[in-house]
């Protein structure tokens, strides 16, 4: 198990769009990935389940795989949130 914090920077968090990113890119690895918010602990690629924690920007979040690739996939992810979801400015 591999687990990483990471600050969320983009202002408006994790809303449908940069939710739906970050599930393309979880979906990349074969790792069973989590996000966790506070004592709450959601699938990575579940689109629900990551709005259900109403993330916002400055929010910290963990992310935990599990896994064969699981460094890489944590990598991977907080990579895409320092980033603010730079495809979102398309």
């Amino acid at each position: 198990m591999y687990v990483k914090d990471v600050m969320v920077q983009n202002q408006v968090g994790l809303h449908a769009r940069p939710a739906t990113f970050f599930i393309q890119k979880a979906n990349e690895f074969k790792s069973s990935i989590w996000i966790e918010k506070e004592e709450r602990r959601v699938n990575a690629k579940s689109l629900l389940g990551i709005l259900s924690l109403g993330i916002v920007g400055g929010t910290s979040i963990r992310i935990i795989a599990d896994g064969s690739d699981e460094q890489d996939a944590v990598n991977g992810l907080i990579e895409l949130v320092d980033s603010g979801f730079a495809e979102e400015s398309r």
